[in-house]
């Protein structure tokens, strides 16, 4: 009994130990996984470097090290090969954006976690700090499962996280309409060549493979199967710069972008978004110098597989940037070199200017890679588009004319080139922080950050392109760069000498206004546009129509070369016959306009100013020659020498979009035309501002009075008969479209569209007069449809539907809308 009783005690006992250890060890954090990391990674090849890695070369997978800890670093993901693709926009090269991470052990789990530096409290109260990190969402991007322990060392398998869509192929393609697409992993791998390890960044590169059904033209064109997508992403983890870089404060009138957040410890009386500029980090070796060199100058490298002669074009033009750091006080700071051969483009330590080809011409851009804490540049990169240059060719082709033998004369090339190195020193531009500056064409070409249109001029009835692009660096790019880049000496009170460069800027003439104030449809500032020239856009119009009149006056065969078919004509004389587009846009915003500049309170800058009333009326009276039979009408010579294409030379969006089916259609041309200056004229943010300015102003054009005088010039103007009546019935039909259009509008006003609805009345009752004292048939049923139009639309106006015009070719560069870069704000 007592021995029964003894062995009871003893187990019971022994179960309650057991417990007891394994709840023990329950409780225990893990501090060891069961393998050490030398005997997991034995055989692996190492990339030793900021943070060392194994390959496995015999299942293709990457093992990392992780010494760091909770320490903040940059991740950084791009498209080292792309698609080929500019109207699907997944290019060679590309940036994908940075992110600050930091690894955080948690359980037997790595996460990557990005903190959320756009809302901080900078102070030393941890209790502060905590506050604002705990209000605002963070993102954990991956979690790496410990595959090994020791110490503060952990070995994580980090293939899952490299081969992956971080670069977001699948939503890129399924956003262009390409197809669905999935990431096919059997036919994915790591890319040897681009995985390189350095002290103080890390370098991995991908080859994956998206599989799916191709539902677009754009991916049938540039891969060989379109069901199966191949390219390569990069990914980039690197050390972030120390503490000793100075943020410069944002100025609206400085001509920079930046970064800006919330600093919830910011006293109540001052603002709490924070705003700084971007740019290099970049100090003399001597500050108390007015002239130094750098301690460590700003190169960038050019991408070893762009040809002669545009090699040496690029060169030239980046290079220009130098003179701008000049006079900034720097000797030799700005640089641009041949890439080194062993280099990687993608390596986060290179400023990289890339030559990129597509299959059709698009956009050239200029990204950064920036430290998100304090606005530092850490690297520039650069996407020139390789067949941008071959658009200006054509261009100079159609204004020249010049094939009158079998030489190609090098006038094409020359201006070509210079378009080149003026695109180089723009691109560059934006990499050193610098924004959009479209002020400047109506500034004497102040700036490179401008978007020029080739300044043609006519010598003695012969057009020459000698002086179509500057050759330098503008004065406003230089005060810009004073105003990011000049070291100040200690002592220096900073925020006066900033506004003092500013100040002396705007004294001498020279302002800085950007993106939204340039836009064509809506735009309301009389000197702020894209592809234009002049300080007086309605001048240069018409100086332009002239130009573009000499054109097509001198057009023919000898604007192709001998040999070519004579169908391909027609790519050339696109260019030429909307020649003027681009200056059409500029007056059109002249027309119930708003002068205005980025004010400070008390700098001398006007804030808003109403456009003169004569100035508005003859930015009109230009726009609506453009839309003449004269101007729109094309020579019989022209006509009869553009045949259907031949077999091998298919229609393409470079052309004018026809209705005649395989024939070139000149009245498709006039409507085309006639479109782009009419929706221009009335469109609805413009006919709002011109009531608002006449209410204001009695002697403001009123949105009454511009309609009218459009009506009068096109529906009233004197009938012509044949070719010339055909166009003029064209033009009537697109302006009556705009004004119906402008009636239906559910983004107008009430007033405006009241006041459209009253014209296409009086425009009813002038049309019924009108058919009633016709003759000849082609007019009689041009205002009978005219009349029918109307009607339907005042019976049932919720099923309006209005004919569209064709759509105009692409035109910048020098196509597609839009602009190459967007900056932080």
């Amino acid at each position: 009994m007592m021995k029964s009783l003894f062995l009871t005690l003893l187990t019971l006992a022994l179960a309650v130990s057991a417990l007891s250890q394994k709840q023990k060890k329950a409780s225990e954090p893990v501090t060891s996984s069961p393998e050490t990391i030398d005997a997991k990674i034995a055989g692996m090849k190492l990339f030793p470097g900021y943070f060392a890695f194994y390959y496995d070369q015999k299942s293709d997978r990457i093992f990392m090290l992780i010494d760091k800890l909770n320490v903040e670093f940059l991740y950084i993901n791009s498209l080292t090969a792309g698609v080929g693709s500019n109207d699907i926009g997944l290019d060679r090269g590309q940036l994908g954006g940075e992110r600050i991470v930091k690894f955080e052990r948690i359980g037997p789990k790595v996460m990557m976690i990005e903190p959320n530096y756009r809302y901080r409290a900078i102070t030393d109260s941890k209790d502060e700090r905590r506050a604002a990190e705990e209000a605002f969402a963070q993102s954990i991007h991956w979690g790496f499962k410990i595959e090994a322990a020791e110490g503060d060392k952990v070995l994580v398998d980090a293939s899952a996280f490299f081969i992956r869509d971080a670069h977001g192929v699948v939503e890129r393609l399924r956003a262009s309409k390409q197809g669905d697409y999935r990431l096919d992993e059997s036919r994915s791998a790591f890319y040897l060549p681009g995985i390189k390890n350095f002290p103080k960044n890390s370098e991995f590169e991908v080859t994956l493979t998206f599989t799916g059904q191709a539902t677009g033209d754009f991916i049938r064109s540039v891969v060989p199967t379109p069901s199966s997508v191949t390219v390569r992403q990069h990914h980039s983890f690197v050390e972030l710069p120390d503490a000793n870089f100075k943020p410069r404060k944002f100025d609206p009138r400085g001509g920079f972008f930046g970064i800006a957040y919330y600093d919830y410890a910011t006293p109540i009386s001052e603002p709490i978004e924070k705003r700084f500029i971007a740019r290099h980090r970049l100090e003399k070796k001597d500050p108390s110098s007015a002239s130094s060199e750098a301690v460590e100058p700003i190169i960038y490298y050019l991408d070893r597989g762009t040809p002669e002669p545009i090699r040496s074009a690029l060169l030239d033009g980046a290079r220009w940037w130098n003179q701008a750091f000049e006079s900034a006080g720097y000797k030799n700071a700005f640089q641009v070199e041949m890439m080194p051969a062993d280099a990687d483009p993608m390596d986060v330590r290179y400023n990289v200017i890339q030559w990129v080809h597509r299959s059709t011409r698009g956009w050239s851009y200029g990204s950064t890679v920036m430290d998100p804490r304090t606005g530092e540049i850490i690297k520039g990169h650069v996407t020139l588009g390789s067949l941008r240059v071959r658009q200006d060719f054509l261009i100079a082709e159609g204004l020249l004319a010049p094939y009158s033998g079998k030489d190609v004369p090098p006038d094409m090339e020359k201006m070509a080139l210079a378009r080149l190195r003026q695109l180089a020193a723009h691109e560059v531009g934006h990499t050193i922080g610098i924004a959009h500056s479209y002020s400047s064409s109506a500034e004497h070409d102040a700036s490179v950050m401008d978007y020029p249109h080739p300044k043609v001029t006519a010598v003695n009835g012969t057009i020459s392109l000698e002086k179509a692009y500057d050759n330098k660096i503008g004065p406003w790019d230089k005060i810009a760069v004073q105003y990011g880049y000049q070291q100040f000496s200690d002592g220096t009170d900073e925020n006066a000498m900033l506004n003092r460069i500013i100040q002396d800027g705007i004294g001498s003439g020279y302002t800085f206004l950007s993106d939204a104030d340039a836009r064509p449809a809506g735009g309301a500032h009389p000197y702020a546009h894209l592809w234009d020239n002049g300080s007086d856009a309605s001048a240069e119009l018409a100086r332009v129509m002239e130009i573009r009149e000499l054109a097509l006056k001198n057009f023919g065969i000898k604007n192709i070369r001998p040999g070519a078919p004579m169908a391909t004509l027609e790519e050339v004389l696109v260019p030429i016959y909307f020649f003027h587009r681009y200056q059409v846009e500029a007056a059109a915003k002249v027309v119930g306009g708003l002068n205005y500049r980025y004010a400070l309170r008390d700098d001398g800058q006007p804030v808003t100013e109403l456009i003169q009333p004569a100035q508005q009326l003859s930015a009109l009276d230009r726009l609506i020659q453009t839309i003449s039979p004269s101007s729109l009408m094309l020579s019989e010579s022209i006509i009869s020498n553009i045949p259907p294409r031949p077999m091998g030379y298919d229609r393409h969006r470079e052309l004018i979009e026809g209705r005649t089916d395989l024939t070139f259609d000149p009245l498709a041309a006039a409507e085309t035309a006639t479109q782009m200056t009419v929706a221009l004229i009335l469109n609805p943010a413009r006919a709002g501002r011109l009531l608002e300015h006449h209410a204001r102003d009695f002697n403001q054009p009123s949105l009454e009075q511009v309609i009218d005088k459009v009506i009068s010039a096109t529906f009233k103007s004197k009938i012509k008969n044949s070719y010339e009546g055909e166009i003029q019935r064209t033009t009537n039909d697109v302006l009556l479209s705009n004004l119906l259009n402008l009636c239906l509008n559910k983004g107008a006003s009430s007033q405006v569209r009241a006041v459209a609805q009253f014209k296409a009345d009086q425009l009813k009752s002038w049309l019924t007069g009108r058919l009633n004292g016709a003759t000849e048939e082609a007019w009689k049923a041009h205002y009978m449809y005219a009349l029918e139009r109307i009607r339907q639309f005042k019976e049932h106006p919720e099923v309006q539907t209005t004919p569209e015009a064709p759509n105009i070719p692409p035109g910048a560069p020098i196509g597609m809308s839009g602009y190459e870069f967007c900056g932080q704000f």
